[in-house]
This record gives C-alpha cells, structure tokens and sequence, in this order.
C-alpha cells in the first residue's frame, strides 16, 4: 500500500512521540544558577548518605545509637562527601588545649532536613547553622573526647546558632573538652566565630534549588567576608549537595589560612533552599 506524502509526515511524527513516550527520558535541563527554579523529581540510591553522615538530632539517645552515633563530621574517613577526606586519624593524645587551630563548620541545614524532616530544627526553616568549633592540627589529626567534664547546664542558651539541646551536649563531649575551655565559654566562642562570619546573601535569600560550582559559592563567601583568607574556606558537600561551609580560625578566631583542610571536588553541588 502507497502512502501518500502528508500521511507519511503524519505517521513519521506519531511514531516519534511514541518513541519518546517509551524511553521515559526527560528533556536535559541546564545546570542553573542561585534563583533559578529548577523541579526536583530525581531520586537516590544513596539518599541517607547526604547529610554527609549525620543522624537525626533525636536519635542521639537511642540506646541503639549510644557509643556508635558518626555525627555530620563524617569522621571515620570515608570518602563519602562528595570526594572529599578532612581528617586522616584522630591524635594520639588527647590534651585539652593541645591543637593548632579551631575549624568553624557551618552546616546548611536545608540539606539536612531533606532526610531528616522530623529534626526539631527543622520546623523553622535556618539556612546555616554552627555544627560545631572544632579543634584541629595541621598535620591533619585532630583531638576529641578529652575528658568527662559536664557540658553546659542550660543547652538552651546556644540554640540561636546551634539548636538543638543534643548536638549541644554532643558537641561539648566530642571537640568542646579539647578546647581547654569551660563549657560556657568554649559555645561562647562558638557564637562569637559564626557572629564574624558574613553569610553571602545570594544564600540568605535562596528561596529556590540552584546548582553552582564549588569555587562560585566559596567565592561568594569571599566577598562578603573580605577580610579573611581566600584560603581560609572550604566547602564540604555529599552526593554533590551542599551540606556545609567550613572556615580555618585561630584559637583567638581570627581567619587563617587552611592547611590541611581538603574542599569538595565536585564539579558543581545542588543547594537545597530553606
């Protein structure tokens, strides 16, 4: 049977549309900038790893969870956030104030929330939050668990910049016993470190996903804060999503420059908005 020109046309196109409807693959997007909307519809295998290994605040005093909990740090040494290693071992002694240098990790806690929904900081939508002040070497070890001495008695008190009672604890019995600090003192350091810090306003007012370059968001970090060391700051991401900025401190906390902390590799991370 002969098939005239138009019906040809015809049929050509309806065959088309019904391949495409088969192969189930949606038009390429191009990566997009802060502000730009883009739909998230895709799905991972490996969801549970992009908090970069922390669990739900409200897990930590599970009694399955006690003595084993890895917290955001990702701190067994995997190379599980996004390419990147920060720490080789822990140091050998563990000396409260014996360390070089204090490192200020940021956590973005959108991105936290994505897994973890039912967190109690969750509910009020933070964009970066301090995980931790943390003390470090510049060979790359780090101290923790220095001692038994109580935390702060009022949690409470820091939840304008960490909040949630249990990281608070869980911060002081980790890193805050290694500073050489009482406990007060030591979350006062911590809040006067992230109160220095200029959170860029393309981030403040994220209100949609973007995906950008490490090295544009860490730029972005530069010039808002243009008094520290461009190599005084560092990107952590998991899954290439961006879960934390991180910032080399002094133990007077002024900026300084990185020596043996290691940024995310990715090419480009996705920002997950508040």
């Amino acid at each position: 049977m002969k098939i005239r020109p138009p019906a040809r046309a015809m049929l050509v196109a309806v065959l088309a549309g019904l391949s495409g409807c088969r192969s189930g693959a949606p038009p390429d997007r191009p990566p997009t900038g802060f502000g730009e909307e883009r739909p998230r519809t895709e799905t991972r295998p490996d969801e549970r790893r992009r908090d970069g290994g922390r669990k739900d605040h409200a897990e930590l005093d599970r009694p399955e969870d006690r003595g084993r909990w890895e917290d955001r740090e990702g701190r067994e040494g995997r190379d599980d956030r996004g390419g990147r290693t920060r720490r080789s071992s822990p140091s050998a002694g563990n000396t409260p104030g014996a360390f070089d240098f204090y490192l200020l990790n940021l956590s973005w806690s959108p991105e936290f929330c994505a897994t973890h929904p039912r967190s109690p900081e969750c509910g009020s939508h933070l964009g970066f939050i301090v995980h931790g002040l943390w003390p470090q070497n510049n060979d790359g070890t780090y101290p923790e668990h220095c001692g038994d001495a109580p935390g702060p008695s009022n949690p409470g008190a820091y939840h304008d910049f960490m909040p949630v009672d249990s990281l608070v604890q869980h911060e002081w019995q980790t890193h805050g016993t290694c500073s050489g600090q009482p406990p007060d003192a030591y979350f006062g350091m911590a809040r006067k470190a992230f109160q220095e810090v200029t959170i860029p306003s393309e981030l403040a007012r994220l209100d949609s996903e973007a995906m950008l370059p490490p090295a544009d968001i860490i730029g972005a970090f530069i010039r808002a804060n243009p008094s520290f060391p461009p190599e005084s700051i560092a990107l952590s991401c998991g899954n290439n999503r961006l879960t934390a900025i991180e910032i080399c401190m002094s133990k007077t906390l002024q900026p300084i420059a990185c020596e043996s902390i290691r940024s995310c590799r990715a090419q480009q991370v996705k920002i997950t908005p508040p």
